[in-house]
């Protein structure tokens, strides 16, 4: 089968959507770190869409920080891919043409520094996932012991972090008279642009207490919420949509019909006009940001370890088991809502009963495992949020003290089948020398796991309420299971 490229894009089906523009007319102006399926899903799509429409100076470079894998797949498709947006009506095919360039850092971290340093790039974006800001979970602030942040400090022209690359560059524009690029975090952080100036800026007055002092005062850094559920590419996937485009993507991406972005309209340099597309653009973040990430991405990292210990391999299937949409539910409309700020005037119960419906697309396999990598990233605010509101308003606790708890079994390295668990994890080592020293015993696993001071900070472990609910949930677990635990929650309401 003919490869999808350039060349054969006048031989895709007719009901597939194209780029409507001149490609060799593009030029760059963002520079992407951490080219994975979700930024080809959301932030990449909105760009099509700017483009489509004359704006000809945004292109995307896109440049993977690790593996080559994604440059391989798409430079022999001159970076087109197929965007495929499914539910159970269906799905419709789109492909997206907004990719100019492809890079792998690695392979020659100074073409990536130079192409950032361009007066040409107006914007650099980050999905690099949280553990790949190198900071304190807990606090947002930069690990200084961080081994990547080690190595660029000392080997500023060879960077490995996001934070090496991105600070190499604006130290060489200011060394060349050319004003900061802004930097667009669009990853799961709270304040996201905020803690991305604060590791860039320490980061940089640990090369240059000049460059850290010129960096606080002219880098902008909007925050931004993302909303899109984008599951791993499957074979399956790859052969569907192949049959149906008649071309060959050895890259396309799966998504669902929902995408949202919101973003503080804080750029130095311009910007494309994507709120013609689509994107809210706020004065304040925040409050679009906690409601998504205490209500979508709790509920989703709790399915994934409940639901993963249970056996379900995808979020749909965990859902058609009624004690886990139950407990789903209960954890949003009686824990996370009554002690959450949303958006002014925004119904937090619709977009909580819409979550809900996503969750249940089964069209969409997103896996409970991909979803469960790197907890210790992600547990501070995604859960440890709500559990730190509920405690200082003196509420109980029982659901999000349940997902705690699931995190702590997951991290056994055993599902409660026996079966083994990949620990996905920047902390991995850490977590299983405690929990392997802990042993599976509720009363030793918490207190080992709650002693972790990066992920539960020292107010957590020292409350007792807090303690004493994640202790009993561990328990629950460890001696019945998931689906038992749920059900007892269930009938007993606390």
């Amino acid at each position: 089968m003919q490869r999808l490229s350039n060349a054969s894009l006048t031989t895709l089906a007719h009901a597939v959507e194209r780029p409507r523009y001149d490609r060799a007319a593009i030029t760059t102006g963002i520079v992407h770190l951490g080219l994975g399926a979700f930024t080809r899903a959301h932030q990449a799509a909105y760009t099509d869409d700017a483009l489509s429409v004359g704006e000809s100076g945004w292109g995307i470079l896109g440049a993977s920080l690790r593996s080559p894998t994604s440059r391989d797949a798409l430079a022999a498709q001159d970076g087109l891919y197929t965007l495929a947006v499914r539910d159970a009506g269906g799905e419709r095919l789109r492909v997206i043409g907004s990719l100019t360039g492809l890079m792998v850092a690695p392979e020659n971290p100074q073409a990536l520094i130079a192409a950032m340093a361009a007066p040409s790039t107006r914007i650099v974006s980050l999905t690099v996932t949280e553990k790949g800001y190198c900071h304190d979970p807990a606090t947002g602030t930069l690990n200084e012991e961080h081994p990547d942040i080690l190595h660029d400090l000392a080997n500023l022209r060879q960077p490995r972090s996001a934070p090496g690359f991105v600070v190499a560059a604006l130290a060489r524009r200011r060394a060349g008279g050319i004003a900061p690029f802004t930097v667009l975090s669009c990853d799961n952080l709270p304040a996201n642009g905020r803690t991305a100036k604060h590791v860039l800026t320490r980061f940089a007055e640990f090369v240059d207490p000049d460059l850290g002092r010129y960096l606080g005062d002219t880098l902008a850094c909007p925050s931004t919420m993302v909303d899109r559920i984008v599951p791993a590419t499957t074979d399956d996937d790859r052969g569907r949509i192949a049959r149906s485009l008649g071309l060959e993507d050895a890259w396309p991406v799966v998504t669902e019909p929902f995408s949202q972005w919101v973003i503080e309209d804080q750029f130095t340099q311009g910007r494309p006009d994507w709120g013609a597309h689509g994107v809210e653009l706020v004065r304040d973040v925040a409050p679009y940001e906690t409601m998504k990430l205490r209500l979508l991405n709790g509920a989703h990292s709790t399915l994934a370890y409940l639901g993963g210990l249970a056996g379900y391999g995808a979020v749909a299937e965990a859902m058609a088991e009624p004690a886990m949409a139950a407990f789903v539910e209960r954890l949003m409309f009686s824990e996370v809502i009554p002690v959450l700020r949303g958006p002014s005037g925004a119904n937090v119960g619709a977009y909580a009963r819409s979550l809900i419906a996503r969750f249940h697309n089964p069209a969409l396999r997103h896996r409970t495992a991909q979803i469960a990598m790197d907890g210790s990233q992600k547990l501070p605010q995604r859960l440890l949020g709500t559990a730190r509101d509920r405690l200082a308003h003196g509420l109980e606790l029982p659901c999000v003290a349940l997902g705690v708890a699931g995190w702590m079994r997951h991290v056994t390295g055993k599902d409660e089948h026996g079966r083994e668990v990949e620990l996905r994890d920047p902390m991995a080592a850490e977590l299983r020398r405690r929990a392997g020293a802990a042993g599976p015993v509720a009363e030793r696993l918490v207190p080992a796991l709650l002693g972790i001071e990066a992920i539960f900070g020292t107010d957590l472990p020292a409350n007792r309420q807090f303690v004493e609910a994640v202790t009993a949930s561990l328990r629950n677990l460890l001696a019945n299971g998931a689906l038992a635990t749920l059900r007892q929650l269930a009938q007993t309401g606390d």
